[in-house]
């Protein structure tokens, strides 16, 4: 008996589902970033090595899932949903999981030694991208009900509330990562040049993960609006 392809059997019944099932890698992929600067602050290399393993594990696992999807997508869908639409979202959605492999891969390559005073909040700026990351998870489950519901009614305005949250929470990244980077400025002069650029680059990747979960969010968003 020939062995069934779990997102085409998925895809037969819904577009969605994949959707989801996709941003459930994406969202276990993101749940091992903290323990990367976990890791690079205790200078636990074997640590380090393992959640980096296992990002891009996940990372792959994700990528897989999205191009099966875009093979198998219809190109006509009867429902009130733009295949494009679809295809943006799923978009979004593997763009957290690439940024975690490119952090992963650059606390790998390089000795990201964290600068002076920064241990804690890098943590907690961390810590506040994924949960950005996991409002998104969050949304992304509520396809099912919206679907039902023609993404109207009680179910779009709940879903619309749970992307203002993911926005705040968003904003406040912002505000972390400026606030980090003032502090890495701070430092410059007793760094190396080349240390300071990929700190800056690290940073800047971290509020990615945030950045794609909002679009998330904005693209659950324009999915009701039409």
């Amino acid at each position: 008996m020939r062995p069934t392809n779990p997102i085409a059997s998925l895809l037969g019944s819904s577009p969605f589902k994949p959707l989801q099932a996709h941003m459930g890698i994406v969202k276990e992929c993101i749940a091992e970033v903290p323990g990367l600067f976990e890791a690079l602050i205790a200078g636990n290399q074997e640590q380090l090595k393992a959640s980096k393993e296992r990002i891009f594990s996940l990372e792959h696992d994700a990528d897989q899932v999205e191009n099966d999807i875009r093979a198998r997508l219809p190109k006509s869908l009867f429902m009130p949903v733009d295949r494009r639409d679809l295809l943006e979202l799923l978009e979004m959605q593997d763009s957290i999981a690439d940024t975690a492999q490119d952090i992963a891969g650059l606390m790998m390559e390089r000795d990201m030694s964290v600068p002076d005073g920064m241990n804690e909040p890098l943590q907690a700026f961390v810590q506040r991208c994924v949960d950005t990351c996991n409002q998104a998870a969050t949304i992304i489950e509520e396809l099912d009900e919206l679907i039902e519901m023609g993404f109207r009614g009680n179910q779009a305005n709940k879903v619309e509330e749970m992307v203002e949250v993911l926005g705040k929470v968003e904003d406040e990244t912002d505000e972390m990562g400026m606030e980090l980077a003032r502090s890495l400025f701070a430092q410059e002069e007793s760094m190396s040049p080349v240390s300071v650029m990929f700190w800056y680059q690290m940073i800047q990747w971290i509020g990615d993960l945030a950045d794609f979960a909002e679009k998330v969010g904005d693209r659950m968003r324009l999915l009701i609006a039409r």
